[in-house]
């Protein structure tokens, strides 16, 4: 059971909104047994009607499999809203703080597009459940996806609004701290635009009609864009700041943020490969998505050693996990292991299996999806020792100390 600490007022961080973040995160992890297990003809995601049709023919394993997938993504859906409701309240009363006024003042003002980027990950969760749980909901979906694409546009406007107002003040006052800029921190708003981006290129994947998909696919675009060009400036800026001053050992999370940023702008790129095959009658081989697929991998797993390395000389995970001390900044390590295992997961599907590499459902196909679903569960496991920490049996007892 959580307890949400109620009018935190400046004892709030925005990065709690990552804690939503990470049960959005697992949401689309168990997506994944249904994307590429259950079989959907004719459709690019399959659907309450795929998935009813599977369970009737499917063996006792498989339906198993289903059955749990589905019970998973409406349990973390539901952690999803209810930490997204919590911090939009909370943040709420943070904003009429002098905290929220002096918190704007330094580099951790960016901190504020976790915002953006948790209200675009609840859209995509809503999609998701949607389409595993509500009846013929795909003889609508073409009125949906106008509605999907106005709703991310409306959280772009949030996040360009908060990235103007912190781009405002160092560009015209200046003030941005160099020597406290020893982390990976600024890649937040890099992470809510290809967020954003990949929500908009859903119905570029799904849509028949040309004038849906063409604007998804510029929409997506530009954010996509946006998001290359903010996140080569961070790391830039980001890595001279710690060859200097060293790694900030309570923002070193930070250094793994590129592992789900390449998942996310992995995905939006598949999506708008697919919106070009079958709308616009654009090709892509699976010879050019197994080699893009491969080259995400393989700078996750730069990023992973890197980070993982300076988490493991930091002794963070002893001390802010498991430890006795505690940062909302933590709930930053929950997206990465996600992010692998859903990038593992298309490349093994859309990637080996496409190439003829791997058979479907083989003992090598079993051990590699292996891989992704330990990652899962490792993910899985610290989403609840963070919230029992953060909001659970200490933050209950801290609220009757309050009180």
């Amino acid at each position: 059971m959580l307890v949400m600490p109620k009018k935190m007022k400046e004892r709030y961080s925005p990065l709690y909104f990552l804690a939503s973040v990470g049960a959005g995160g697992l949401v689309v992890t168990f997506f994944m047994y249904l994307l590429f297990w259950v079989p959907h003809p004719g459709k690019p995601v399959p659907v309450f009607e795929d998935i009813m049709a599977h369970l009737a023919t499917a063996s006792p394993v498989a339906s198993g499999i289903t059955i749990f997938a589905m019970v998973a993504i409406a349990f973390f859906a539901y952690l999803n809203i209810r930490l997204l409701v919590w911090n939009l309240s909370e943040f709420a009363l943070f904003k009429k703080t002098d905290a929220f006024i002096n918190h704007q003042k330094t580099n951790a003002q960016t901190q504020v597009k976790a915002q953006a980027l948790a209200l675009a990950m609840t859209i995509n969760v809503l999609f998701m459940i949607g389409l595993v749980f509500v009846p013929g909901l795909w003889g609508v979906v073409e009125y949906l996806f106008p509605l999907a694409i106005i709703a991310f546009l409306a959280v772009g406007v949030l996040a360009f609004r908060n990235l103007g107002q912190f781009l405002s003040r160092v560009l015209v006052e200046g003030g941005f701290d160099r020597a406290n800029n020893n982390s990976f921190a600024q890649l937040l708003p890099a992470f809510a635009f290809s967020m954003i981006g990949v929500g908009l290129a859903a119905p570029a994947a799904m849509s028949t009609i040309k004038v849906t998909a063409g604007i998804s696919l510029i929409a997506s675009t530009f954010f996509l864009v946006t998001s290359v060009i903010l996140m080569t400036i961070a790391l830039i800026l980001g890595f001279a700041a710690m060859m200097k001053h060293g790694a900030a050992k309570e923002t070193s999370p930070t250094l793994l943020i590129v592992i789900p940023i390449m998942t996310v702008l992995g995905i939006l790129v598949v999506r708008q490969d697919h919106g070009l095959h079958t709308v616009f009658d654009g090709h892509t081989s699976n010879s050019d998505t197994l080699m893009f697929l491969t080259t995400l991998i393989s700078i996750q797993a730069v990023f992973a050693l890197l980070g993982i390395m300076v988490l493991s000389a930091q002794k963070y995970f002893s001390h802010y996990v498991t430890g006795s001390d505690k940062s909302a900044g933590s709930y930053a390590l929950v997206c990465p292991g996600i992010g692998f295992s859903v990038l593992f997961q298309f490349f093994i599907n859309k990637g080996l299996v496409a190439n003829g590499m791997v058979d479907k459902f083989s003992a090598a196909y079993v051990i590699l999806t292996g891989l992704a679903i330990v990652s899962q569960m490792a993910m899985v496991w610290l989403l609840f020792k963070l919230n029992h920490k953060h909001f659970g049996a200490e933050a209950r007892q801290a609220v009757v100390l309050a009180e």
